[in-house]
């Protein structure tokens, strides 16, 4: 039902969180959150992921509104996190850059206009970008990199409609010299560049927890499944070949699991963990990719069809391993660490 409307995000569910107040589980009191921490929020991405909840979870909750919470001003913060919590308002984060693999190094420049920026370049990929009130834009900025929060309906902005792997609805980003005022000044690029590693690393992180859910719940499906197909007068999970399969895929989950709490328990102690977040995000995609791969193919036919509901894990686990660094690319980042 909601993968045939315009927007393909599930208000009802967004509002049902908000009344239940999990929009500000990790957001201050001040502004009608529950002051959580970062761990306590990946529970509920956890959720997000198990349900492939089609929902602005990720991009309001993981990357715009902890930025504005922990780096915005104090009229900032009253702007936008009550909305955040009431269900009101969809923020967003514009990361990824086509042809560019790095989130922390923008090629999107900011040039100082008066007492604001102008910013060109591209992004893409971005989620609820076509529903969002903000979107928070990484960019150079001589030897820095700001954050800014762009009006995606302003001057010099073009969106184009993008429909991803999921199925989900994002957007192609196109700036052309935007201005943005100093009260939409996130970060300053003198002292942008912590800023951003600080969102990155949570925002990874938060898509190995929905990794989580989505690999446990495709498993769960597919266990029920093995159980109760019949084939020569037995289960077919009773035959070794399908329950080996499974095993397998059980130990990769449980793999992954391990890795992303141990990133999240980090990054609610500390700043910066970026060992601790690649190996997540590689064991994310590297497993997420091995326990929905089997789910499809011990299922047989009805795995991709699309009437059944296991396909969705499938394209979701291919989503999150491919945003914000591949597997490959997560190898080549504790590469460098190691050599330094």
């Amino acid at each position: 039902e909601i993968e045939k409307t315009d927007e393909r995000i599930d208000r009802r569910l967004w509002a049902e969180l908000a009344k239940a107040n999990l929009l500000g589980a990790a957001l201050p009191e001040a502004y009608g959150g529950s002051d959580y921490g970062f761990f306590e929020l990946c529970l509920l991405f956890e959720e997000v992921g198990r349900a492939v909840a089609p929902v602005p979870a990720w991009a309001t909750l993981a990357c715009a509104a902890p930025a504005i919470a922990k780096f915005g001003t104090e009229a900032q913060r009253k702007r936008w996190l009550p909305g955040v919590v009431a269900g009101e308002t969809i923020l967003s984060a514009a990361l990824q850059e086509p042809d560019n693999v790095d989130p922390l190094a923008p090629a999107t420049t900011a040039t100082r206009d008066g007492d604001g920026y102008r910013l060109t370049g591209q992004k893409f990929c971005v989620p609820a970008a076509l529903v969002a009130e903000r979107i928070l834009v990484p960019a150079r900025g001589g030897e820095g990199v700001g954050l800014f929060l762009v009006d995606p309906r302003g001057s010099g902005v073009r969106l184009e409609r993008q429909l991803v792997t999921n199925r989900e609805i994002q957007g192609w980003m196109k700036l052309e010299g935007v201005r943005v005022g100093a009260d939409d000044v996130l970060v300053d690029p003198a002292r942008g560049r912590a800023a951003l590693a600080w969102i990155v690393e949570r925002a990874t992180t938060a898509l190995c927890a929905m990794q989580v859910g989505v690999a446990e719940r495709a498993l769960r499906i597919t266990a029920t499944y093995v159980s109760e197909r019949q084939q020569f007068d037995r289960p077919i999970g009773s035959f070794q070949a399908v329950h080996t399969r499974a095993a397998d895929a059980y130990i990769e989950l449980e793999t992954q699991r391990l890795t992303t709490w141990q990133a999240a328990y980090l990054l609610s102690k500390q700043d910066s963990a970026p060992e601790a977040v690649a190996i997540a995000k590689f064991f994310a995609g590297e497993a997420g990719h091995v326990v929905t791969y089997a789910a499809e193919h011990l299922h047989g036919g009805i795995g991709a069809d699309i009437d059944y509901p296991v396909h969705r894990y499938y394209l979701w686990s291919r989503q999150i391993e491919l945003t914000l660094g591949s597997s490959a690319s997560q190898l080549a980042a504790l590469g460098d660490a190691i050599a330094r």
